[in-house]
């Protein structure tokens, strides 16, 4: 589940990125050439950060039921009441 939404937030940084980079102007004097380079820089850090939790999603692990139980897993082999 949280693989999905890492892949959503791609996807809607991927689209952001698609409408605004044509829009932006690094070359631009000022507080608007500030502005897009910041916005830029900011939109790298989401992409980022979304690639290294995919990247690092911990696996699903295997299933233990088809593998035997260890000495200390076995439970109690007397039941007092």
């Amino acid at each position: 589940m949280q693989r999905n939404r890492y892949i959503l937030c791609l996807l809607v940084c991927g689209l952001m990125l698609y409408y605004a980079v044509p829009r932006l102007h690094l070359s631009a004097p000022g507080v608007e050439g500030i502005f897009a380079s910041a916005w830029l820089l900011f939109a790298l850090f989401v992409i980022a950060g979304n690639l290294t939790g995919i990247l690092y999603y911990p696996k699903r692990q295997a299933r233990r039921k088809n593998r035997p139980l260890s000495r200390n897993n076995r439970g109690k082999s007397r039941n007092y009441q």
